[in-house]
């Protein structure tokens, strides 16, 4: 009876989804005390419940219950027992659940931790995220239950997709949905505002560090998943522009311009109405990876193949949500008065550009991605648009989004000087101009996109280093330390990021154009050659796994002379689905990767294989984390855990505005004065 209990917990979830909703949105509007204090409560049983029914199904895949539909479909008796706890979410019945939960796990964080003055605006808040979690516990439960019996009983399932039976997949849905949902909480928060009509910096102070925790969930899921494509797929490469792919990058680029933003409204009181469609277009544009990926409408390695009524469901929900969103955001942005003045040449000019073309970028993938589905599904043929479209189109739009992001954090709030910023910024660029010459030629081959990528890496790097070294400008080398130690946690964020994105750039630039790769026939004792490295084919053995066969190769590499490692690529059976899957062997070094994938038997001892030499391509993911720790070092920020929101006093007319803050102590007075000058 436990696949009843995880059913009937769902039920009893979505109830309590209604309650939070509907009652705290209610108390808010008509002052109800009450009602108002319905909106944790809830929040906290709608988890439970959830809890419950995730952990029945988990059940069900331990113990192998083939009586549930969803279990037959996607696990096995032979699958080892860490895949059937990844299983639960290898389906679209499943992976939907996941997400409801991790929705409710963001809700219940919010309801606990969150800081903000007024309990109505939280209220408001946890109320958007319930009719959230109604929409999808609706979705679950009418179109997609998990729990669904098959009678009689299956004597066995069919098996876990070979594709997901990987470690990387233990960790990438997760880290993804972290991300995804994530995003539901700054749209939430930006709903409510726009409700209570309170768009101000307490708003985007209460949202940024939520906001910014989902972005770096995020970036680490988008990296996960292109390092499992790289190592799993057996193809060498990194990103493809499949719209799966571009499904999460799309939010991810809405998310980057709503941290970003945030941070503008909240220290300079500007872009509010700005920072606000940001958070619905981030979260819409979540909402729009998950129709693409569950509606059947395209097919891709990462894609659930389900009947297209569902996708018909979430299209409904999204375009209510956008819909329903857009509206008030209507009604209320025209009563935003732009209070805040600054010149052309300023740090929000710079931040307000970058937005625009990251918004732009991600309205162009958003063409290349959506605009072959609309023909097809127009019956005016099949269209396919691969990587030229994206990257003729996309890196124009980024090439000029990297230069400004060297120059943003050096401008000051307001009004900078042109002269002032050029002076200070020659030696960057005269470094960056060096090493986009001399670099290259270093590397054997000078060409003008590689020159380009490294002159736009080096200069992001060289502006963060010149960033870091003007806080030091005009002190003693020994209170330098007391110096770096008084720098908040956000700067040190933004420091490690951008130079993550430096990373990321040298990484792309350098694999896309020093890489090599052949395509060779070898039986025992052939030899290839690449570069300066010697791949020896010694043979085939044949390994069993617990749930496949597989035929290992061992391939001896050596450099010059001198042996290097050995390499055992795999050609793998899953016996219950007869599916073949190829296991990729790659040797890592810090500035290049050595990949080797088994394919086929051409002849009864000779067999296909690929050879890839991937210089610098580590330092692609390496970038990634570096941007995540950076969100990581903003989230840490110690101002951050130790402000207390301020109690609302009424102003004159009767509207609410903060209360004044108590007199900082003079050992505070520097930094309070440093954070208040602007206000």
């Amino acid at each position: 009876m436990i696949p009843e209990l995880g059913h009937f917990a769902l039920v009893l979830a979505l109830a309590m989804a209604l309650v939070q909703g509907s009652l705290p949105l209610a108390g808010a509007a008509r002052g109800h005390a009450g009602w108002i204090a319905l909106a944790r409560p809830a929040a906290v049983a709608q988890f439970v419940f959830l809890a419950i029914a995730y952990l029945a199904l988990t059940q069900a895949f331990a113990l192998n219950d083939f009586s549930v539909l969803y279990v037959a479909q996607h696990s096995n008796s032979s699958l080892p027992m860490v895949y059937r706890i990844t299983g639960v979410w290898g389906g679209h019945e499943g992976s939907i659940l996941l997400w409801t939960l991790i929705l409710a796990g963001w809700t219940l964080a919010v309801a606990l931790f969150a800081r903000h003055p007024d309990d109505a605006m939280l209220a408001r808040v946890l109320g958007v995220m319930g009719l959230v979690s109604c929409g999808f516990l609706l979705f679950t439960l009418f179109t997609s239950n998990p729990f669904e019996r098959l009678l009689p009983a299956a004597g066995e399932g069919q098996d876990l997709t070979p594709l997901l039976q990987d470690p990387g997949m233990v960790i990438h849905p997760p880290m993804l949905y972290m991300g995804y949902v994530g995003f539901v909480v700054a749209f939430a928060f930006a709903v409510a505002a726009l409700l209570s009509g309170q768009l101000d910096a307490a708003w985007a102070r209460a949202s940024r560090p939520w906001t910014t925790a989902a972005w770096c969930f995020l970036t680490c899921g988008i990296a996960l998943g292109s390092f499992w494509a790289y190592y799993e797929l057996g193809w060498g490469g990194w990103w493809f522009w499949d719209p799966v792919e571009n499904a999460s990058l799309m939010p991810w680029m809405a998310g980057t311009a709503l941290i970003h933003s945030l941070a503008v409204t909240e220290k300079r009181g500007a872009f509010r109405a700005w920072t606000a469609l940001l958070a619905i277009a981030a979260f819409s544009l979540s909402l729009l990876g998950t129709f693409l990926v569950r509606s059947g409408v395209l097919s891709s390695v990462h894609a659930f193949a389900t009947d297209p009524a569902r996708g018909v469901f979430i299209l409904m929900f999204l375009a209510l949500v956008v819909c329903g969103s857009l509206a008030v955001f209507a009604w209320r942005a025209p009563k935003l008065e732009a209070t805040v003045r600054f010149e052309l040449v300023s740090r929000e000019s710079m931040l307000l550009a970058n937005n625009a073309l990251l918004l732009v970028a991600c309205a162009a993938v958003a063409l290349g991605t959506l605009y072959p589905l609309a023909i097809d599904a127009l019956g005016l043929g099949k269209l396919s648009v691969g990587p030229p479209y994206f990257e003729a189109v996309f890196v124009p739009l980024m090439a000029p989004a990297l230069f400004l992001m060297g120059i943003g954090p050096l401008a000051r709030w307001r009004q900078a000087h042109a002269g002032d910023l050029a002076r200070r910024l020659r030696w960057a660029l005269g470094v960056s101009a060096a090493s986009a010459v001399l670099a290259p030629l270093a590397l054997g081959r000078w060409t003008p996109m590689i020159g380009f990528g490294l002159l736009l890496a080096t200069w992001i790097a060289s502006t963060c280093a010149l960033n870091l070294a003007g806080k030091l400008r005009g002190h003693a080398p020994g209170a330098w330390g007391a110096r770096l130690a008084a720098q908040t946690g956000s700067y040190y964020g933004m420091l490690c990021a951008h130079f993550g994105v430096a990373v990321f750039v040298v990484g792309v630039t350098i694999v896309g154009g020093y890489s090599v790769e052949r395509d060779v026939r070898m039986g025992p004792g052939d030899t290839a050659t690449l570069g300066r490295y010697v791949f020896r084919f010694q043979g085939v053995s044949e390994q069993r796994g617990p749930n496949y066969i597989a035929a290992r190769a061992t391939i001896a590499v050596t450099r010059g002379d001198a042996p290097l490692t050995t390499m055992s690529p795999e050609r793998r059976l899953y016996v219950a689905t007869r599916t073949p899957m190829t296991e990729t062997a790659i040797h890592r070094h810090f500035t290049r990767d050595l990949y080797v994938s088994l394919g086929e038997p051409v002849s009864p001892l000779q067999w296909s294989v690929r050879i890839h030499y991937k210089p610098f391509v580590g330092w692609i993911w390496g970038g990634c984390l570096l941007m995540a720790l950076g969100g990581l070092a903003a989230l840490c920020d110690r101002r951050r855990r130790a402000t207390r929101s301020l109690p609302l006093r009424t102003a004159p007319g009767g509207a609410h505005a903060p209360a004044m803050p108590a007199m900082p102590a003079m050992t505070e007075l520097p930094a309070f004065f440093n954070e208040t000058r602007h206000s």
